[in-house]
């Protein structure tokens, strides 16, 4: 019972209390935000602090459904995902 509690709030970790994500004052909108999902290795390197062999990791274990997924599966490390979370997006279907 506390993993199913644990796992549905795993998703909301980056948000605040009203549900909103918390990004830093520097981070770019939604829509220029490059999606994990969808982007080739060499669009994931444009990510800041992103490596050609992080960026190879998340293509190689696509899909996502969230952008914790990067984490909570172990395709980065949480500094990698500290470093990128506000740049990247999960997008589950081509928009």
């Amino acid at each position: 019972m506390l993993g199913v509690c644990l796992a549905g709030t795993a998703q909301y970790q980056d948000r605040d209390s009203n549900g909103v994500p918390k990004t830093s004052a520097t981070a770019p909108p939604p829509e220029a935000r490059v999606d994990i999902n969808h982007a080739s290795a060499a669009e994931l390197m444009k990510v800041p602090g992103l490596t050609r062999s992080w960026a190879e990791r998340i293509v190689r274990f696509r899909p996502y459904r969230t952008k914790q997924d990067l984490l909570d599966r172990g395709v980065v490390t949480s500094e990698v995902y500290d470093r990128i979370k506000n740049y990247v997006i999960a997008h589950r279907g081509h928009e």
